[in-house]
């Protein structure tokens, strides 16, 4: 059972990553205030979430995932919130790496 909830805290915290890369962006340079907490929270339940997952997933696996689902998050935000170009080929290159997540949880 411990397998179960780290998993899930590597999934959760893979989600706080993706926030706290767009609070980042909304931040303005930590110029703007409600973003830049946003950013902090972020990061902080993120990294805590990761440290809870390490305890029984591997380092490796556990960080290519947390960064994958960043990734995947981040990108998909830039698409449909900031307008970032949803191209054939990062298309491709993001299912590429989701498929690479998802190896890594079944190997592991």
């Amino acid at each position: 059972m411990a397998t179960f909830y780290s998993w899930l805290f590597l999934i959760l915290a893979g989600l706080f990553e993706i926030g706290f890369t767009t609070c980042l962006k909304w931040s303005d340079g930590f110029s703007r205030f409600w973003p830049s907490m946003g950013f902090i929270a972020s990061i902080g339940c993120s990294f805590w979430l990761l440290n809870k997952a390490i305890a029984t997933i591997p380092l490796g696996t556990a960080y290519a995932v947390w960064t994958g689902i960043g990734v995947l998050g981040t990108v998909l935000v830039g698409i449909f919130v900031h307008g970032d170009t949803a191209s054939a080929a990062r298309l491709g290159f993001m299912t590429l790496l989701l498929i690479a997540i998802i190896g890594l949880k079944v190997s592991s």
